[in-house]
């Protein structure tokens, strides 16, 4: 007998978790370094384009077969048609494999908000005077043996905890209360950071559009930066969204048929983009202010001719290093440069960014558990403490992959960025490929637009839906695959 699936009790619960899922790390330190990188309101345009149509078009498809199958994307695709079931494996590959060293992220952000509580209550910096030492710090703390992964488990066993829960009583009411306290807490951050004086030129460069960054050396237009600008765009819409991880297939397969798809994807584009939006108002108008306070030397205005804008924007793209430099270096130096209230700032915004990593990784956690149950037929609690367990053996290599095995690469890369890089960069864009030609010329688009009609709702775009599914949408997603290759591999000097 087949268990009964379990559901949401609302469309607001569904579209809480989506976004819940949705906003992560990636919105908190990708989405303002690109912005900064690629013309600041340039690039919010750009962005703001490809979310309404091609991340409307993957995550109405991922959510419609979810519900359809009424099953986790390992074996939705096999229920749909037989001879494409290896694709919801591979798909089941990528959650598996992000969770881990996404946990282990997550236990650096544990750190650093101990870290900043004990600096806001007992004003002693870990840090040193004006956290100068903030790089030291991070590297000596993702270095050591132990501590790296111990903050990992601690992370790993409070969003199973969750799971074990269950969709309604877990998923459900954690982000009940982490999404409005994350919500709330980013919109004081922004205003505090926004008041402060000398944030204006920041603000601006946030912004305003740009158009340097479409210009050549030779002053003119330039097609190859914008291929570039609209790829970097793409990359951080297609991550940010949570697509092709299993995610929102499963979170479909709990969706209630009352509810409206194509209105609920709509509500997630809204809902994720205003916090990407956001988090670079937090962030990019204080590490210009920063940049220039601090980055701005008279060596610097040499190097580049003396025209001091030049070394403005120079400062500035160094400060806004992508990655964890950003977060857990350049940031730890600006609330210290804010004076007795910078630890307080501090202590605010790692909050906000450990809710935004449990949610996401709840919901990775939770496409894992969802295949678990759906291949085995077993109840939530033991699927659960199976993934807690692979998911801690996984986790290992990334834990200590800066530390005791930090001599040991795969492909040149450390274990953690060669997970991130197989996933994101590789297996992400081809299950999202491989997806749009099932559902455009296998199974047809007739079968997702049939679903988002269910119980009478109407499907206002689905004539723009079937071009984006059969055509564009694959030809978009492999460029980005292409593009990310080639950046990973400094192929053609191609870097985002």
């Amino acid at each position: 007998m087949e268990r009964k699936r379990a559901s949401w009790s609302g469309q607001l619960a569904f579209i809480l978790a989506a976004a819940a899922s949705a906003i992560g790390l990636g919105n908190l330190w990708r989405f303002p370094y690109l912005a900064a990188q690629y013309g600041g309101g340039t690039f919010i345009v750009v962005y703001l384009g490809l979310v309404v149509t091609l991340g409307f078009t993957l995550m109405l498809t991922e959510i419609a077969i979810g519900r359809k199958t009424q099953q986790s994307q390992l074996t939705a695709y096999s229920r749909l048609h037989a001879g494409w079931g290896p694709l919801g494996l591979l798909a089941t590959v990528i959650p598996m494999l992000i969770v881990p060293y996404y946990c282990v992220i997550g236990g650096w952000v544990l750190k650093y908000l101990v870290a900043y509580a004990q600096m806001a209550f007992t004003g002693v910096s870990p840090m040193g005077e004006g956290a100068a030492e903030s790089a030291a710090f991070f590297t000596s703390f993702i270095s050591a043996p132990f501590a790296p992964f111990a903050f990992g488990v601690v992370f790993v066993l409070a969003c199973a905890v969750v799971i074990v829960l269950g969709v309604k009583n877990g998923i459900e009411k954690s982000n009940l209360v982490m999404m409005p306290i994350l919500f709330l807490m980013a919109v004081a951050i922004s205003i505090y950071v926004i008041c402060l004086p000398g944030t204006g030129d920041g603000l601006k460069y946030y912004l305003v559009p740009n158009m340097d960054c479409l210009t050549g050396s030779d002053g003119k237009f330039s097609i190859a930066l914008l291929a570039k600008t609209i790829l970097g765009a793409m990359g951080q819409m297609f991550y940010s969204l949570s697509l092709a991880m299993g995610i929102m297939i499963t979170y479909g397969s709990y969706m209630r048929r009352t509810d409206p798809i194509e209105r609920s994807v709509r509500r997630i584009e809204v809902f994720d983009t205003l916090i990407a939006l956001i988090a670079g108002l937090m962030i990019i108008p204080v590490v210009y202010m920063f940049a220039v306070k601090t980055g701005v030397t008279p060596e610097l205005i040499a190097q580049h001719g003396g025209d001091a804008a030049a070394a403005t924007n120079a400062a500035v793209k160094a400060a806004m290093n992508a990655g964890p430099g950003l977060m857990f270096i350049t940031l730890p130096k600006v609330f210290a440069s804010l004076g007795s209230f910078g630890p307080w700032l501090g202590l605010m915004f790692f909050v906000l960014v450990l809710f935004a990593a449990a949610t996401s990784a709840i919901s990775l956690f939770e496409a894992c558990v969802a295949s678990v149950c759906d291949l085995l037929h077993i109840a939530r609690k033991p699927a659960t403490f199976f993934t807690t367990a692979l998911i801690l053996f996984l986790s290992t290599f990334s834990a200590i992959g800066y530390g005791p095995w930090a001599k040991v690469t795969v492909g040149g890369m450390q274990f953690l960025d060669f997970f991130d890089f197989v996933t994101n960069s590789v297996l992400m864009p081809v299950v999202a490929a491989a997806t749009c030609l099932f559902v455009g010329w296998v199974i047809k688009p007739k079968a997702i637009i049939e679903e988002c009609e269910a119980e009478g709702h109407v499907f206002k775009m689905k004539g723009f839906y079937v071009v984006m599914v059969k055509v564009l949408a694959p030809l978009l997603v492999i460029a980005i695959l292409i593009s990310e290759i080639c950046r990973a591999f400094k192929i053609g000097g191609w870097s985002i």
